[in-house]
């Protein structure tokens, strides 16, 4: 019908056929017969599940939501599956419990099937589903436990662990504890047949499908099945009752009986075998009859299995060992131990286990309590093969190298020997031989290689023996304890033996040359632990618990080990350290051994001076301090020294320790050149256990006295305070005059050092020494006498108090930070510091040296971070007891009165300030942390920092003035100066920074962590004036415009302190708007523009505008005028209300009525005010301005030096400036906002105003220094503006109501004149002054005459009246007049102003179209010669300026590669020579652009000669940003993003800001006019670039410039007014095509020119279109042709149209082509083909010959060969 593929119909709903075969069974027989299914498992009865009755009676007994899991329980997909097991498991916990009921019948079968699904994390989801199901039915799952039970068990024993929990944890949600043995009673032969069926019968291929499960997964299924099945059988009989395991034994003989299942001993799997060893375990132990009835396979199958080295098998093999020795008691007559048991066993030893250690040797001694007799004989080969392979086995790689591995070999085989030599310590001389070869052969040779092995002697061995030792010590009745033993005379001689042997062995050790300090260490621990086992014990507890065999008490007694009960012989548990077990040894033999070492060690002292034995007998001594040893000691030396004379020592000293001490101790200290004597201390303590406490301190005393090396007294005091107890035997001798005096005399030796040549520093000891013994303290007493201690901490503070400049006595550095050191811990230890007179004067020496500059003091930064941690413990200490008080005389006075005369007296740079701050800060939230002070703390500090009042107003004059240029050049400062000069305006390179910024910096600081603490109404008098200064602080910054660096840095730390909004959030506003405004009504200046700032930023004009209102309360207050008052006017005049700007409006044109009366400043005052109601919008009537005007005219005749028409400024004030900048601002305003009110003698006062200013500008050029004569020139600029602007676009009907003549006068007379002046303006600036970064150069004129010069007209350009400038040697063909603007302007191009450069810029965009028509009337006689194609050089200024920029710029981006964004700080001289390039090019390609086709070959020619181009596009694509977005967004609701291509670049000559993305949009926009000028050069640099350059061009083009472009040049085509005859020209912007069609005749040829997805760097193609008329070879030149002009012109495509088509037309008038490029037209210079061959008559181009002779190296015609003449 269709096939398996066959898209079922949608909407089809009729059932398959096989679903309607059942549903017509259901309905014939009433009942779906049960069909026979393979289940999960088989079993021995009918092997299917019953199938459940049809589809509709399922649908009424599962919920919707359950068919629908249970539906995709049977998917393939294991993601599906897992998914739907988790819906199942949270849907059984929300359903109500009869939904979930419903599910029962249904769930065995799938339960069964899932439960051992290949993916683990599908059997954890089923066991998880499976728990909530059990607890939302409770007792309903009772009738399916039989069908479930079996997998239930298999997932209880599941591989993955997380599923075999949760599967253990659904059992315990089903069935209580004691529960679970009655379910698994109930359904146990159930179970048992699902685990024997698996077992038995099952194989990888019948558990899984072949066709639809890989062989891994198989197999990997069957395996763990497998593994599972046999723990489950192990499970059951470990779970059910006795009775019910009878019960079952039947069936478990089938299991047992067939021999499939021992075949599982030998299983591939290691987890199948381990699996099976545990079964085994269990039939042991569990069944006992069954084990032994199939004893014949089970011992073989354990015992020969031994050696299974799998870590999975071998643990559970040896638990079997044991079980099967244990319950089978002839399990040896089934195997034969000594062929196939006991070499297994020996290899497995050797081996070391294999690595596995610690399942193995635990089972050692166990196995070795259960061996018969007959196994063993001979015993003492046996036990000698054994201890030998056991002892062997430390030797292998694996024991080497873990140190838990051979821990538990060597307790294993100590545990051993133990055990044997218990069971043989008898009379009987067999035994006592067995034991004595125990002892000599395995015993003392384990120990022999533990001196060499550092592992072992870290290991339990030594441990070991000594608890082995102890208990053969009490078993021979030597600790007197009564115990009755029949054997302890054995154990008597078995501790003979062993101590006997163990002497024998350390005397041939020590006795040896080549012994290694290895062995002497080992020998020393090993006596050490037999002295104090204690020890050696608790640091064993401590480590990681491990598995011990512990005696129990029937052991020792019996001697036996009883073998009924297998768990009795093995107690696993953590190592058992008792008592009884860790007691020390109390034989002789000890003690004997011990003196006999220490003999033998003195003597080699003595004879061979052999270091290694001293330091072992310091050892020894260190465990033995024993009487007897020290006796020992003695008599040694009297028989060397019984002839001579006792020494001094000895006629009173009975004690043998003290006498060992002055006899040989203190003479091994005193020697010379000894490098360690760290053992000798030791060996003093250790002796001085022995001594009474007077003795210990004459010995003490005595070795304080024999001048040792400090670093050994320093080894005595540490050692004496490493335990309370040496610390109190030493106690007098520490407090004692005799060390006192020692440690005296040494700190003056330490303060005496004079850093000379020839004199060395102490040694670091000696610091150290000082140091313990003032720091250390036992119970809050000092260590040594408290007068010694004064006396040392009063030199100490002596020595630096009278060090005032520690830089002058040279390197001082060890001694400051001893210092340091020394008064950090005086002032944190001791409390009562207060009582000695220097401690204030000592902590304010410190203080001093971390408040100034490291510059100044030389010292390092670690000994200026322990003097700041000095002075802060110092400091808080002092408030902590000086009850909240300033003394007169204390150091919080010195130190406060000091920092202010740092700040007011000494000059300090940013760094030496920022430190001053530092220190200050810290002094103060050092008092700060002490949090029970009060404010008037604070307060005190406060007042005492901050200068007075005159102070205040010394250091704010002193500040620099050069901040008033700015606010007075930009119109928001009315100031005055009474003798400017050149020096005053000039910034002197600032390297201090003026006392009126230190002090601002840092009482804002101190308030700012004042005010952090949390006082918060800390309010005083001294703050508001701090407040009040901070705010002219950062005024003065700011219009200094943060210039210095070294101001700018200022600013910055005051960011960084969190200044900059001053301490308003500290002040009530009202407070500190009063107090600025009173201050700019006294003084005027910058505090009217704190004031004004003040008022923005806390934007009190609108939210409290009744508050300005308080303040000068009507306008009348403020007259009559002053220069404070101005300059407050000047900044409250906007926030006034409407009458009161009316009020001063009246009062001003009052005063200028009366100017006859007034004083010139009173005038100047009055138009000042005016001008700044007029700037605030305030209205005025026409008769006043009038009135105003007509005053401003008979000031024109009467005080025409008002006017400074004629002056020389040099000797005009600034009042007088001042009032005709005035002027000059009212008649601007005049210009812009009344010009129809002004008649004709009004505007003739106006215009020849206008002129008479300019001109006197002109000439007091030189005067641009004077910020007032640059004011007045700018403002003057801004009137020809206004003026400008009037008459280019004046306002709607304003000409009828101008006079008649006054337009025509303009542009015939003042424009002339006008411009006449201005244009020599830049010149004259720059010849006066040449140095941009002068601080006297007058920046913002050009900013003003730039903009009054971009207005000029071309005919004043090109007619210009400048002083004639020529270049020798420059070839031009421009007329006079504008080669000479070229070389004036073209030069500033490169000066570093930008108001300039761009000024320049915008004169010359005027002049460029008009320069090519120059070259065009010389082409004509330009010869072909049959040169290379001409090339025509562009104006050679211009050039010119590029040559110097391309070098300049070359450097500038030296080290930036091609795609990497060169960063150019803004304004900095490499911005400005990259400014003035990119503007030559910018000039340069407006000038390309204006010429015609073919002079712009001409010049392309020209600059690909020059390499021009390629110099630029390498310099663009390194300033061009990688991603060129423009700033602001993405365009709004725009697609796409707004980037510098599609934005138009604004090149302002004013722009006060200059955005860092200037210079990135401007090389951007160059790029987009190159590409769109010249896209035939820039694609040949692109195609002869290197791949990396190439590809990142083209990835760049592509993604920005392209599809711009591309754009444009469509919109071109479609925008074009040009009519071609015979032709149309059509374009499609979305295909990016344009269609030509041309048409002549009966001839129609139509091209299709598409453009390239990387537009203009790819060729365009041309494609044809219709052809009628025309022959195939015909069409194909003429598409040739297009495509050539298209790609080798540069120009657009309608201009490359145009010359197709001429070359066409040119074709049909019947000029032939050239027969070289087969074109009429040349492609490049546009030239006809005119060089005739005289034998063919063949005519071709000039330039195509060139080529032709050139590249032939012939010089015959192409055609006929002929040659060519």
């Amino acid at each position: 019908m269709g096939g398996k593929n066959k898209q079922r119909t949608k909407g089809n709903v009729r059932p398959s056929s096989s679903g309607r075969a059942a549903e017509v069974l259901a309905r014939e027989g009433g009942v779906i017969p049960g069909f026979v299914g393979f289940d999960a498992t088989v079993t021995s009865e009918l092997s299917y599940v019953p199938a459940v009755h049809g589809a509709e009676e399922i649908d009424n007994l599962v919920d919707a939501d359950f068919r629908l899991v249970l539906r995709k329980l049977s998917k393939r997909d294991n993601v599906t599956r897992l998914k739907a097991v988790q819906d199942f498991g949270a849907m059984c916990q929300e359903r109500e419990a009869e939904d979930v009921k419903g599910v029962l019948p249904y769930w065995p079968r799938i339960y069964c099937k899932i439960s051992v699904d290949y993916d683990r994390r599908i059997r954890e989801a089923t066991q998880i589903a499976f728990e909530q199901l059990v607890l939302k039915v409770r007792r309903n799952l009772a009738p399916f436990l039989k069908s479930l039970m079996g997998h239930w068990i298999l997932s209880q024993c599941d591989t993955y662990t997380p599923a075999a929990s949760a599967a253990w944890r659904a059992f315990e949600a089903a069935f209580s504890p004691t529960k679970q043995p009655e379910a698994l009673s109930f359904c146990k032969d159930e179970i048992l047949n699902v685990l024997q069926d698996i077992l038995l019968k099952e194989t990888a291929n019948t558990l899984s499908d072949p066709q639809a499960v890989t062989e891994e997964e198989r197999e990997a299924k069957y395996v763990r099945m497998l593994t599972s099945s046999l723990l489950g059988v192990k499970r059951l009989l470990s779970l059910l009752p006795q009775a019910d395991r009878t019960a079952l034994e039947t069936k478990l003989a089938d299991l047992i009986s067939s021999g499939k299942f021992w075949k599982y001993s030998k299983h591939k799997t290691p987890q199948v075998r381990g699996a099976f060893f545990e079964l085994v375990c269990a039939l042991c132990e569990l069944t006992p009859a069954l084990a032994q009835a199939e004893a014949a396979r089970l011992c073989p199958a354990v015992l020969l299995n031994i050696d299974d080295a799998d870590p999975l098998v071998l643990a559970p093999v040896w638990e079997a060992v044991l079980h099967v020795v244990s319950t089978i008691p002839d399990c040896w007559t089934h195997v034969n131990a000594k062929k196939g048991f006991l070499p297994k066993l020996w290899t497995l030893l050797k081996d070391g286990g294999k690595g596995l250690a610690k399942a193995l040797h635990p089972n050692l001694m166990p196995l070795l309590s259960k061996l018969p007799e007959h196994i063993t004989d001979p015993q003492i080969d046996f036990l000698n093969t054994f201890f030998t392979s056991l002892l062997n086995g430390l030797s292998s790689e694996r024991a080497a190298s873990s140190l838990s591995e051979s821990a538990v070999i060597v307790t294993s085989a100590v545990e051993c020997l133990r055990y044997c030599i218990l069971q043989n310590a008898q009379e009987d001389e067999h035994k006592k031989n067995l034991v004595t070869m125990l002892i000599s052969q395995q015993l003392l040779p384990l120990l022999e290689t533990a001196l060499a092995s550092p592992s072992l002697q870290k290991g339990p061995l030594f441990l070991l023996v000594t608890e082995m030792l102890v208990s053969w010590e009490k078993r021979a009745g030597l600790h007197g304890i009564i115990e009755s033993h029949d054997n302890s005379d054995v154990f008597k001689e078995l501790v003979t033996d062993f101590w006997e042997g163990l002497a024998l062995l350390f005397v041939r050790y020590v006795d040896s040359e080549e012994t290694s300090p290895g062995a002497f260490e080992g020998m020393a621990t090993l006596l050490q632990v037999m002295r104090h086992p204690e020890k050696m014990c608790r640091k064993q507890t401590q480590k990681k618990k491990s598995v011990k065999i512990c005696f129990s008490s029937s052991e020792e007694e019996d001697k036996t080990v009883e073998g009924d009960d297998s768990e009795g012989s093995v107690k696993t548990g953590p190592a058992h350290c008792s008592d009884k077990s860790c007691e020390p040894l109390q034989t002789q033999y000890f003690e004997d051994v011990v003196c006999q070492l220490a003999q033998l060690c003195l003597v080699h002292v003595n004879e061979k001076h052999s270091e290694r034995h001293l330091v072992f007998l310091s050892r020894l001594l260190r465990s033995f301090h024993t009487p007897k040893v020290f006796t020992t000691l003695l008599e040694l030396d009297k028989q060397k020294v019984q002839d001579d004379n006792e020494t001094k020592h000895s006629v009173n000293i009975k004690n043998p320790a003290m006498h060992f001490l002055l006899e040989r101790v203190v003479v091994w200290l005193s020697e010379e050149g000894r490098a360690d004597t760290e053992h000798l201390v030791e060996m003093v303590f250790s002796s001085l256990q022995c001594c009474s406490q007077q003795e210990t301190t004459r010995i003490l005393n005595n070795i304080t006295m024999m001048n040792l090396p400090w670093g050994i007294t320093l080894q005595f005091i540490q050692r004496a305070c490493a335990d309370s107890e040496t610390l109190k035997d030493c106690n007098e001798w520490l407090k004692g005059s005799v060390l006192g005096d020692t440690l005296l005399g040494l700190t003056e030796e330490l303060c005496n050092v004079q850093p000379t040549p020839s004199n060395t520093s102490p040694s670091s000891h000696s610091w150290t020494l000082i140091s313990l013994v003032l720091s250390q303290h036992h119970n809050n007493v000092p260590l040594i006498g408290e007068v010694y201690m004064e006396k040392i901490l009063e030199r100490l503070h002596n020595t630096l108090s009278e060090t005032k400049s520690l830089s002058d006595a040279g390197n001082m550095e060890p001694l400051i930070s001893f210092v340091c050191d020394v008064a950090s811990t005086f002032f944190s230890s001791v409390q009562d510091c207060l009582l000695l007179e220097s401690a204030e004067e000592l902590l304010f020496t410190v203080f001093k040296l971390t408040a100034q500059d490291q510059t100044h003091t030389h010292l390092s930064d670690s000994s200026v971070a322990k003097l700041k941690k000095v002075c802060v413990a110092g400091v808080q200490s002092l408030v902590q007891f000086s009850k909240h008080e300033i003394r007169e005389n204390g150091f919080l006075r010195s130190a406060i009165l000091w920092v202010k005369n740092q700040l007011l007296t000494v000059n300090l740079d940013n760094k030496s300030l920022q430190v001053l701050i530092v220190a200050m800060q810290g002094l103060v939230e050092a008092m700060i942390i002490d949090s029970n002070q009060d404010t008037a703390l604070f307060i005190q500090i406060f007042n005492l920092l901050s200068p007075s009042e005159n102070d205040w107003t010394r250091i704010r004059q002193a500040l620099p003035p050069q901040w008033v240029k700015l606010p007075l050049l930009s119109g928001h400062l009315r100031a005055i100066c009474e003798k400017p000069s050149v020096d005053m305006w000039k910034f002197r390179g600032l390297t201090k920074l003026p006392a009126h910024l230190c002090v601002c910096a840092l009482l804002g600081k101190v308030a700012k962590s004042l005010n952090q603490s949390g006082k918060e109404n800390l309010s005083f008098p001294t703050l508001q004036p701090a407040a009040a200064e901070l705010l002219y602080a950062l005024q003065w910054c700011k219009e200094v415009e943060y210039s210095p660096a070294i101001v700018t840095v200022y600013h910055s730390l005051l960011v960084e302190y969190g200044l900059l909004e001053g301490l308003n959030c500290m002040i009530p506003g009202n407070e500190m708007l009063q107090t600025l405004y009173h201050r700019s009504i006294e003084e005027g200046g910058l505090w009217s523009l704190v004031l004004e700032n003040y008022i923005l930023i806390g934007n009190i004009a609108t939210n409290q505008s009744s508050l300005l209102k308080k303040l000068y309360n009507t306008a009348e207050c403020l007259f009559p005028l002053s220069d404070a008052k101005l300059s407050t006017l000047q900044v409250i005049t906007q926030y006034m209300t409407i009458e009161d700007r009316d009020s001063l409006v009246a009062l001003a044109t009052a005063g200028l009525i009366s100017w006859q009366e007034s004083r010139l400043a009173d005038v100047s005052g009055c138009m000042a005010v005016l001008l700044y109601c007029l700037k605030a919008q305030t209205p005025v009537d026409n008769e006043i301005v009038l009135q105003i005007l007509d005053i401003l005219m008979q000031w024109r005749n009467c005080k025409e030096d008002w006017f400074l028409f004629h002056s020389e400024f040099s000797k005009v004030s600034s009042e007088e400036l001042n009032l005709t900048v005035e002027i000059m601002r009212f008649l601007s305003w005049v210009v812009a906002h009344f010009p129809s009110v002004l008649k004709g003698s009004q505007w003739d006062f106006i215009l020849c105003s206008m002129l008479a200013w300019l001109e006197a500008a002109s000439e007091n050029v030189a005067h641009l220094w004077n910020p007032w004569v640059q004011l007045f020139v700018c403002e003057n600029a801004v009137l020809i503006v206004k003026l400008n602007q009037f008459f280019t676009s004046p306002p709607p009907g304003i000409e009828t109501e101008l006079p008649k003549e006054l337009t025509n006068e303009w542009t015939d007379f003042f424009v002339d004149g006008l411009y006449s002046l201005l244009l020599p303006l830049p010149t004259k600036i720059t010849d006066s002054f040449p140095e941009p970064e002068d601080s006297v150069f007058p920046l913002q004129v050009f900013q003003s005459i730039g903009e009054a010069l971009t207005f000029v007209p071309l005919k004043q350009l090109t007619d210009n009246s400048l002083q004639p400038r020529f270049i020798a040697d420059q070839k031009t063909n421009l007329p006079e007049n504008l080669q000479t603007l070229l070389n004036t302007l073209c030069p500033l191009l490169l000066f570093k102003a930008r108001p300039l450069q761009i000024t320049v810029y915008y004169l010359l965009d005027k002049i460029m179209p008009n320069l090519p028509e120059c070259d065009g009337e010389g082409d004509n006689s330009k010869a072909d010669d049959g040169k290379d194609e001409p090339c025509l050089s562009p104006p050679a200024s211009l050039m010119a300026i590029l040559s110097a920029c391309e070098d300049l710029c070359e450097n500038i981006l030296t080290g930036v590669q091609v795609g990497e964004f060169a960063v150019v700080q803004p304004l900095s001289v490499e911005y400005s020579c990259i400014l003035g390039y990119l503007l030559a090019w910018k000039l340069l390609l407006t000038f390309f652009r204006s010429a015609p086709s073919h002079l712009r070959a001409h010049y392309a020619q020209f600059l690909k000669q020059s390499s021009s181009l390629s110099k630029l596009l390498w310099h663009l694509f390194k300033l061009m940003p990688e991603s060129p977005v423009y700033p602001g967004g993405s365009g709004g609701e725009t697609r796409e993003a707004r980037t510098f291509f599609t934005e138009s670049l604004s090149l302002a000559v004013d722009k006060s800001h200059i955005s860092e993305w200037e210079l990135p949009h401007l090389a951007c926009n160059v790029y987009y006019s190159t590409l769109q000028d010249l896209p035939a050069m820039v694609r040949l640099w692109w195609n002869s670039q290197e791949k990396r350059v190439s590809a990142a061009v083209e990835k760049f083009t592509i993604k920005y410039v392209s599809p711009v472009l591309s754009a444009q040049e469509i919109s071109s085509v479609h925008s074009s007014t040009q009519l071609f005859d015979n032709m149309t020209v059509k374009a499609r912007s979305a295909a990016r095509e344009v269609i030509a069609t041309y048409s002549v005749d009966d001839i129609c040829i139509e091209l299709v020119i598409q453009l390239p997805q990387n537009y203009p760097l790819g060729s365009i193609t041309v494609e044809s279109g219709k052809r009628v008329g025309v022959s195939v070879q015909q069409w194909r030149n003429w598409m040739l042709q297009l495509s050539t002009y298209l790609t080798h012109q540069n120009g657009s495509i309608m201009e490359g149209l145009a010359l197709w088509k001429n070359n066409v037309d040119k074709r049909f008038e019947g000029i032939e082509d050239c027969m070289i490029c087969f074109s009429v037209i040349h492609g490049s210079n546009y030239s006809l083909p005119k060089k005739a061959c005289r034998t063919c008559k063949k005519k071709f181009h000039s330039a195509c010959l060139y080529k032709w002779f050139t590249s032939s190296n012939k010089s015959t015609c192409p055609l006929c060969r002929e040659t060519f003449f």
